[in-house]
């Protein structure tokens, strides 16, 4: 039988994505943002998280999705990296969810674009599919900056 892993989870439009349970540090909701000008589109601002000045990523724009539906705000996932503290702005939060490492895939082949470059693999869920996020990757200043063109 093979380990089992938590991960913390928030949703996309109906897609489910989950981050190591060790590597958040809070989930809240949005906190006002400071816009940073010539900041990368996927950037959209500064927030004052209790004295801590913490970057905001759209995570709809960092993996090329569709604006967020009007009148949704999203919800922030605060996440530590090897050298930061990052807010993922997303849809909504969802549960901790336990899964057993054996249940663990490769990216699906039908992911395209940036998406497909931070999707570390799925898991198979009763009623979704989770796809796990590369927070390294996803919050690098070089991933970020790529994502300026967008």
């Amino acid at each position: 039988m093979g380990a089992n892993h938590q991960f913390c989870t928030f949703y996309l439009d109906d897609r489910l994505f989950g981050v190591d349970s060790q590597q958040i540090q809070e989930g809240i909701r949005s906190l006002d943002l400071t816009e940073v000008p010539l900041a990368p589109v996927v950037v959209s601002g500064l927030m004052n998280l209790r004295g801590q000045i913490v970057a905001a990523i759209d995570l709809r724009r960092r993996l090329e999705l569709g604006p967020r539906r009007e009148g949704v705000e999203p919800m922030c996932v605060v996440v530590r990296t090897s050298d930061s503290v990052v807010s993922l702005l997303v849809d909504d939060i969802g549960d901790v969810v336990e899964v057993d490492e054996v249940t663990f895939e490769r990216p699906p082949e039908t992911l395209i674009g940036r998406m497909r470059t931070v999707i570390l693999g799925v898991y198979k869920l009763d009623q979704h599919l989770l796809h796990v996020l590369d927070t390294e990757r996803l919050c690098s200043v070089e991933a970020v900056g790529a994502g300026a063109t967008s």
